[in-house]
């Protein structure tokens, strides 16, 4: 197991493997809310950063700030994203938690140019957001804190 905040290089590989994660929010009674996401990230330069997008995928709502996700990290900005691994073979059970705080980067906002690298990298993970304006949608950026990983991550066991 690993707490610190550089990911080792099983957990990168084991992340960059993963198509989706659960991301944890905390609801405004305090309770957890948890939805399944599609992310990208970058472990290149400071802190490991992940970028969800609020696609165009139909919602219960028309404006992506309204989603409760959204509403959540606005009031509390601390998230949990959830990676796993599961198998009926147990001794290949693993996992990823990451620990760290979200906010939304608008297209054409103070981080515009971080906007567009965000784009790209999701249209690249996702052949499937060719079609989607996520240039024109807000993304949630999360900056990683803390992590924790357990299990075989596809290679052995942490």
């Amino acid at each position: 197991m690993t707490a610190d905040n550089a990911l080792t290089q099983a957990e990168l590989v084991f992340l960059a493997a993963a198509r989706s994660a659960v991301l944890g929010t905390v609801a405004a009674d305090g309770r957890p809310r948890l939805v399944p996401i599609c992310f990208a990230f970058d472990a290149a330069d400071g802190p490991l950063r992940i970028w969800t997008p609020l696609d165009d995928k139909p919602k219960r709502v028309a404006d992506p700030h309204e989603l409760k996700r959204v509403r959540d990290i606005v009031a509390n900005p601390a998230v949990s994203l959830l990676v796993d691994a599961w198998s009926e073979d147990w001794s290949a059970l693993g996992w990823l938690r990451l620990d760290g705080r979200a906010e939304l980067i608008e297209p054409g906002g103070s981080a515009s140019t971080e906007h567009g690298v965000a784009v790209a990298a999701l249209r690249a993970r996702y052949p499937q957001y060719a079609s989607h304006a996520l240039e024109h949608r807000p993304i949630i950026r999360i900056v990683i804190e803390r992590h924790r990983s357990w299990g075989n991550l596809g290679g052995g066991s942490d």
